[in-house]
């Protein structure tokens, strides 16, 4: 799938559907989101859409030709307690299996935080936590600048135990 055929843009609500569909897609998916496709409900899609809107970034990707098919999302959003105000976390990326491995992932998380970059200097840090197993993901957020921070290890059970990577990106134009 040629790039030049998508288009990127700021979520709105009136994309929480799309976004449900989508990731009762990509959940069928073996490692594909940190949820079963069973634990996707609409609720959950509505409740990171509305704290991302309103207290974090959220972008979606569609196909051109389609205006209305949501092929991918990504989102973060400040936590709750006051003293992690400088955080973005929740971090979650999701891609439609017809479009992985095309670069899309990359230029969601590139186009997030340039926009984090230019218009949210109140942020410092942008946190994600990655499965040890997902070495390809792992590598690509290094590349985009984000640096490990632990091993959260036996914290993942899917039949076998893993580790879970905790990493984070920090904002060059803070000012806190």
């Amino acid at each position: 799938m040629d790039l030049k055929i998508l288009a990127s843009r700021r979520a709105n609500q009136n994309d929480v559907v799309q976004v449900f569909d989508l990731y009762k897609i990509v959940s069928k998916i073996g490692g594909g989101l940190a949820r079963d496709e069973y634990e996707i409900s609409e609720e959950y899609v509505a409740n990171f859409s509305e704290n991302a809107q309103k207290n974090g970034v959220q972008f979606v990707v569609v196909e051109n030709a389609n205006l209305n098919k949501i092929v991918a999302e990504i989102h973060c959003y400040k936590l709750k307690p006051k003293i992690f105000e400088h955080i973005l976390a929740e971090l979650t990326i999701a891609v439609h299996p017809d479009f992985q491995g095309q670069g899309i992932g990359k230029m969601l998380f590139q186009e997030m935080l340039e926009f984090i970059k230019n218009e949210m200097p109140n942020v410092l840090r942008v946190e994600l936590i990655a499965r040890e197993s997902n070495f390809k993901a792992i590598e690509m957020y290094k590349k985009l600048g984000f640096k490990v921070e632990g091993f959260f290890e036996s914290r993942i059970k899917t039949g076998t135990l893993e580790a879970d990577i905790p990493m984070a990106w920090f904002n060059p134009n803070y000012s806190g």
